[in-house]
């Protein structure tokens, strides 16, 4: 016979903790044979999307139809026995069933029926989908209100002799009451939560109109995390409080009259610098502040529009510069003096020189800006920005989104052998890892990642006003648009020359050398290591550079260990990749890349069950169906079976006592 166990009082410690989940030997051999189980389940679908900028309605209905999950999952499972215009009009009902329904019913000649086939087929293809999953996971995912009926449904087979009447019973008596349409809308729920986790790989905002929107949907989905992106992290400091950020937000939106998001998503009012730009900038030139409209607006917009819109634009870009070049003259580490141009200007010969090379300004009208020191605001200056910084500080709904992207995101994630991140890992030409020094050490890789994630954190967390958060709103802005920073991954943002200098070749801004190298598979398994990762099934997945799918260039690099999945989600991308985007999908079996043609619009789908024509490609055949013990969350559940196990020995040794009471709290 052995002898008992001798444990440590911190062994002791966690497994008395434990014993108040699992207070019995039943309990916890319960949990074991559970979690075992769990264990030889297939892996769950993950899903992958960058860059999505703005771009509410097709992100909605990529996110609904999981980038043709579902449509493969109907087709498969009614190909041959429903048509292809029935198929079109289930996939349209699931992803919006609701709108969908309003527009069936009025063209049946038989509702009931309809609803009858309808049920059937939605209850069969839950079914299918939640296969792979527990029970327990499904009855989750259910909504409350019919979570009983629908776990009737899934479990008893229409087909079964003694159970045809109860199952059909159960559809009649939905109809009859007036509840088929809430039913679909759980079901439809469920199939699209059998879609595991959604990695949002950076770049919500900007560009496009309702990046709020977009969020609202982030918050309500059942599983998601979000690698940041640089016009993240540009909305994240502007609401940390960032001066700059908030002034670099402006810019951008009123440059692309994208104002929508920031006016009527999160109710900051522009009074402040409308008021000033109109007052200040009356008599100004402000030809080359014109804001970039679509057609549809141009319609829209007066004279009058055109030109307070122009103001306001120079006038807030005007306080950009110089809240710039504080900050590059604080932070000497960056290594950006060069960027220093208001103090370079040529005013009597309307030029400017920059490396070397002197170019014509289009602009020198600058009345806030004083030769002498061309760095400081005015006094009227820093009151406008300092009210519009407000505005974003007290916008409930923005820091409620804020608020998330901290709680769900990060600067990169390490999760089933893939290393996911937005940008890039700056490299030197040569192929080393580009060291930065910040925050008085030299970093690099992945320890330059670390750092990043932690510095971001602080700009957002620390007291208002501290050394330490105004150091962090500050790294904020060197992610955004710092010298080949790992989200930026550029050697300069020459907003200044896209603004004020004709000749386009002062607008280049060349990229870090990672954009070249990472077509090399040795230095995508180098950046990988780096990161602790190596085996045949580990990617790098990232975003941020549309991929020029016209010009014939592949979102797969460096021989299939990096994967780029942003193809031009943007609109205002698109003539550049030729597409509307890429999209991952990662299952049990492969991983199949998507690429997207532009969607049509959430009427047109509704109206003509269109979806959005995407073509899958899988690249990546695994060699055997991966279950969920080959996972992260497997390796999870392996450590509290080897948790459970200690404490069943604990039990049997005496070292920890059973309760066969309630379990404690």
């Amino acid at each position: 016979m052995k002898d008992a166990k001798t444990y440590t009082p911190q062994e002791l410690r966690y497994l008395t903790l434990l014993a108040r989940e699992f207070p019995t030997v039943q309990a916890a051999g319960t949990e074991i044979i559970n979690l075992q189980a769990i264990l030889n389940l297939p892996k769950a679908c993950e899903h992958f999307i960058s860059d999505v900028h703005g771009e509410h309605e097709a992100f909605r209905h990529l996110i609904n139809a999981c980038s043709g999950v579902i449509r493969s999952r109907i087709d498969e499972l009614f190909g041959d026995t429903v048509s292809l215009a029935e198929r079109n009009q289930l996939a349209t009902l699931i992803y919006y069933p609701k709108e969908k329904i309003k527009r069936i019913l009025p063209t049946l000649e038989n509702p009931a029926e309809w609803y009858r086939i309808t049920l059937h087929r939605l209850v069969e293809l839950a079914r299918f989908a939640s296969s792979r999953y527990t029970r327990s996971k499904v009855r989750k995912s259910l909504n409350p209100d019919y979570a009983y009926i629908i776990e009737e449904l899934l479990h008893t087979h229409s087909q079964e002799v003694d159970k045809h009447d109860y199952f059909e019973n159960i559809i009649a008596t939905v109809i009859e009451i007036d509840q088929a349409d809430g039913l679909i809308g759980a079901l439809s729920s469920l199939i699209k939560r059998m879609v595991d986790q959604l990695h949002l790989v950076g770049d919500i905002f900007d560009r496009g109109p309702r990046a709020d929107k977009i969020l609202d949907d982030l918050m309500a989905y059942h599983r998601v995390d979000i690698e940041w992106g640089n016009h993240d992290i540009l909305w994240m400091g502007a609401a940390s409080g960032s001066r700059t950020l908030v002034a670099t937000v402006l810019s951008n939106s009123i440059h692309y009259n994208n104002l929508m998001v920031v006016e009527r998503g999160y109710g900051i009012s522009l009074r402040p610098l409308s008021v000033f730009a109109n007052e200040v900038y009356k008599d100004c030139d402000v030809s080359c502040f014109k804001v970039k409209l679509s057609g549809e607006d141009k319609e829209q917009f007066t004279e009058k529009d055109k030109l307070l819109s122009a103001r306001m634009h120079k006038a807030i870009t005007v306080i950009l510069f110089k809240l710039e070049g504080q900050k590059i003259l604080r932070h000497p580490e960056y290594g950006m003096e060069d960027r220093l141009l208001l103090d370079k200007i040529d005013y009597e010969n309307k030029c400017i020189t920059i490396d070397g090379t002197t170019w014509p300004l289009k602009d020198t009208d600058f009345p806030t800006v004083d030769p002498a020191d061309p760095y400081a605001l005015t006094p009227e200056e820093d009151s406008v920005i300092r009210q519009l910084t407000a505005s974003f500080l007290h916008s409930e709904k923005l820091q409620a989104h804020v608020r998330f992207l901290y709680s769900k995101g990060c600067f990169y994630k390490i999760y089933n052998g893939n290393l996911i991140f937005h940008g890039c890992v700056p490299m030197t030409p040569e192929g080393e890892l580009m060291r930065f020094t910040l925050g008085g050490k030299e970093r690099s890789g992945r320890a330059l990642f670390d750092y990043a994630d932690k510095a971001a954190r602080q700009a957002y967390y620390f007291k208002p006003g501290s050394p330490d958060k105004e150091r962090g709103m500050d790294f904020l802005w060197f992610l955004w648009a710092g010298r080949n920073s790992p989200l930026f991954g550029k050697d300069r943002m020459t907003t200044f020359e896209r603004r004020l200098i004709e000749d386009e070749a002062a607008w280049a801004e060349p990229k870090n050398a990672y954009y070249q190298l990472y077509d090399n598979k040795e230095v995508c398994e180098y950046i990988l290591a780096e990161f602790g990762l190596s085996g045949e099934h580990c990617h790098i997945i990232n975003g941020h550079v549309p991929v020029k799918t016209g010009k014939g260039e592949s979102p797969i690099k460096g021989g299939g260990r990096l994967i780029v999945i942003d193809g031009g989600f943007c609109k205002a991308y698109q003539p550049t990749s030729g597409i509307a985007g890429y999209t991952l999908v990662f299952n049990a079996e492969h991983y199949r890349i998507v690429s997207h043609q532009p969607f049509a619009g959430r009427e047109k789908a509704l109206e003509e069950n269109s979806d959005i024509d995407c073509t899958p490609v899988i690249f990546e055949q695994m060699g055997q169906k991966l279950k969920i013990r080959d996972t992260d969350i497997g390796r999870e559940l392996e450590s509290q079976i080897k948790d459970l196990k200690a404490l069943l020995q604990a039990f049997k040794d005496g070292a920890v006592k059973e309760n066969h009471g309630k379990k404690q709290n």
